[in-house]
């Protein structure tokens, strides 16, 4: 049976099940082979901090014949909290800002559920703290930096993604075709989140492909 053992649960995946839970909420429940964090009536509700693709088999499975949320955090402010190990810790807050989409840094792993009918997505949008300590062996990318855990703050807003809709209200442009770049400028984000967003929502059958604007890909809202 697969299942997050308690005794190794993080701390923002434990502080998130508290705050989602409402009274008659039922924890932990073995339901067709896998521990669900949180049953709610006919509902099942599992939390995922990172790595969607991890729990893609998962999902498959249990959208069958339940209905799935998956509920997902991004921080939209971060403080971070280093501890070098000469006993003296700094905390600073991070420039960045989470929105929204960046849910598609992760949807990227499961797309095709998207669109499923008993499939729907929550993401609140956070504000945490970051624990990271310095490990001089770990040099790649983060420059000996390991982030140790998340903790939440707050939750300061929430969006839920359940039909097709709400998922194509993302997107500025509907009424014409437009590239991944097109959809960047539009809402301000990066391209290959941009891009990341329309591999989704194509591989979920909510775009498709017109054809080509040069090297770019064209897309529109599928009919």
């Amino acid at each position: 049976m697969s299942r997050i053992g308690l005794l190794n649960e993080k701390p923002l995946h434990a502080s998130l099940k508290q705050w989602y839970a409402l009274p008659g909420d039922r924890f932990e429940v073995p339901v067709d082979g896998f521990v669900i964090d949180i049953v709610r009536d006919n509902v099942l509700l599992e939390i995922q901090t990172r790595h969607f693709g991890a729990i893609k088999s998962k999902l498959a499975t249990l959208v069958c014949s339940h209905q799935v949320r998956l509920i997902y955090p991004i921080p939209q402010e971060k403080w971070i909290v280093q501890s070098p190990g000469t006993g003296v810790s700094t905390r600073r807050k991070s420039p960045k800002r989470g929105r929204v989409e960046d849910l598609f840094r992760e949807a990227v792993g499961i797309p095709q559920m998207l669109a499923h009918r008993n499939f729907s997505l929550e993401v609140l949008l956070t504000r945490e703290e970051e624990t990271r300590r310095y490990d001089g062996r770990r040099r790649w990318r983060t420059k000996g930096w390991v982030t140790e855990e998340r903790r939440l703050l707050d939750v300061v807003d929430r969006r839920l993604f359940e039909t097709p809709g709400s998922w194509l209200a993302l997107l500025p442009h509907q009424r014409e075709p437009f590239t991944s770049r097109d959809l960047a400028e539009a809402i301000g984000i990066r391209v290959d989140l941009a891009q990341k967003m329309t591999y989704s929502l194509r591989e979920a059958g909510l775009v498709q492909s017109l054809g080509k604007r040069g090297r770019a890909t064209l897309y529109g809202v599928t009919a």
